[in-house]
C-alpha cells in the first residue's frame, strides 16, 4: 500500500459507526477505545475515527487522527482482515507522541511481537 489512506479503507457512514458500537467487540486502553466488528459485505479492513471536542481543540483532534491513521496504514497487514475498526480517542490522547500511540494500539491489537518500527523517519 502506498502513502495514501484511500476512501475504501474508511468508515464514513453514521450507520456503520452505530452498528460497530452496538455489535462490536470493545477493547480499552488508557487513551483509546477500539471497537472491532467483522464486516461480511465489505472486502477490506476499514478504519473509523471519533475524536470529540472533549479531547481538545481542532488542532489536537486533527493530530490524534493523523497519528492513528498513520498507525493503521503502517500496520494494516497485521490487523484483522475484513473488519471494521472504530477508534474513539479519550482525554489525554493529544499528549501522546507517535511511538506512544503505536505502543498503545499494538497492545490493543495484540501486535506486541511485531517488530516494525513506529517512529517516523
Amino acid at each position: 500500500m502506498g502513502e495514501e489512506f484511500p476512501r475504501e479503507r474508511r468508515i464514513c457512514r453514521r450507520e456503520d459507526f452505530l452498528l460497530a458500537s452496538r455489535r462490536g467487540q470493545r477493547r480499552n486502553s488508557p487513551h483509546f477505545l477500539v471497537i472491532l466488528l467483522r464486516n461480511t459485505d465489505k472486502c477490506s479492513t476499514r478504519l473509523g475515527l471519533t475524536v470529540s471536542r472533549k479531547v481538545g481543540g481542532a488542532i489536537q483532534r486533527n493530530r490524534v487522527k493523523r497519528l492513528v491513521r498513520e498507525f493503521f496504514r503502517r500496520h494494516l497487514k497485521h490487523l484483522p482482515e475484513n473488519t471494521d475498526i472504530s477508534v474513539v480517542a479519550k482525554k489525554g490522547a493529544p499528549d501522546l507522541d507517535f511511538d506512544q500511540v503505536c505502543s498503545e494500539l499494538k497492545t490493543v491489537f495484540g501486535l506486541s511481537a511485531v517488530k516494525k518500527r513506529c517512529s517516523k523517519n
